[in-house]
């Protein structure tokens, strides 16, 4: 388990992340989510030790982050950190000896990895010479070659195609059965919401949400209900309904938010005694409609 306790770092006048504070369980994928300098690879490198806070703490199973455990974590930055005259083999060998793995494990491992992620063929290339996504690929496989029980991946689906982001995806989902604990940094949401089991987003430095999907859907104070087809007989029952806002219509279907905790089935009822009732569903908030409140803009 990872702990951030009261985190703070500056850079000069700058306050990068300020008083975070959250909890990483053991073997979640964890979701750290925010606006571009929102402090969240500020807080990732902290993390790795990279950058060392002004104040604060942070542990791995209650004790200080040293060398060694360094050596059992994994870092996919966003900026390409590869070398790029350097060939595709040996750098993951390279990435691989820096985490402790020897010879013949390393160079098995990395012919493995190179065959799952369909870069075999590029083997003896220098990285600068493959495509933008082929990079991102041979990135992933240097931070998980050497299979870390705890993986920051920063911006993991960049340059990805969508048959790759695919591939990335059933990777992540194979750490995620192996027991790895993964932190997520991405603006693509739905790929988070399908792994995430933990969210904590980040603005201006601070925490606005932290916790799991469930409870922070919980928070909020609406849930969608659609109705179809356009009815007005159907429309006084829902505009009637206490605390209700009406939403635009989408393809001909009334769209309303409704309180939460709202007897949906009664409500149901009273719309099929109203009149033509074709659809009725109950729509839980996206993780994007999550992160667009907590940064202070209304989905």
């Amino acid at each position: 388990m990872l702990q951030l306790t009261n985190v703070s770092r500056s850079f000069g006048s700058v306050q990068a992340v300020r008083d975070v504070t959250f909890t990483i369980p053991t073997g979640s994928t964890f979701g750290l989510l925010g606006p571009n300098g929102a402090g969240k690879t500020t807080t990732m490198r902290m993390i790795l030790g990279i950058l060392v806070p002004d104040a604060g703490t942070i542990r791995w199973d209650g004790k200080a982050i040293d060398e060694a455990m360094r050596r059992r974590f994994g870092y996919l930055p966003e900026e390409r950190g590869l070398y790029g005259k350097m060939k595709v083999r040996d750098q993951m060998v390279y990435f691989g000896r820096l985490h402790g793995m020897r010879d013949p494990d390393v160079g098995k491992r990395a012919e493995e990895w190179m065959e799952r992620l369909g870069v075999a063929e590029y083997a003896d290339r220098p990285c600068a010479e493959l495509s933008k996504g082929n990079q991102q690929k041979v990135q992933v496989a240097c931070a998980a070659l050497h299979r870390p029980e705890f993986l920051i991946l920063d911006e993991p689906f960049s340059g990805l195609d969508p048959v790759n982001a695919d591939m990335l995806l059933a990777i992540l989902r194979e750490l995620q059965a192996g027991g790895a604990t993964l932190v997520l940094s991405s603006h693509q949401m739905w790929q988070l919401e399908v792994l995430c089991t933990d969210v904590c987003i980040i603005a201006h430095g601070e925490v606005r949400a932290n916790g799991t999907l469930t409870q922070l859907r919980a928070d909020l104070p609406t849930r969608v209900v659609v109705v179809e087809p356009s009815d007005l007989a159907l429309h006084r029952v829902l505009a009637a309904e206490p605390g209700a806002r009406e939403l635009p219509q989408e393809n001909g279907m009334l769209r309303f938010d409704v309180p939460q905790g709202i007897d949906l089935p009664s409500l149901a009822r009273r719309l099929v005694a109203a009149g033509d009732l074709t659809r009725f569903e109950r729509l839980d908030p996206t993780l994007h409609e999550i992160y667009l409140r907590a940064i202070g803009e209304t989905a």
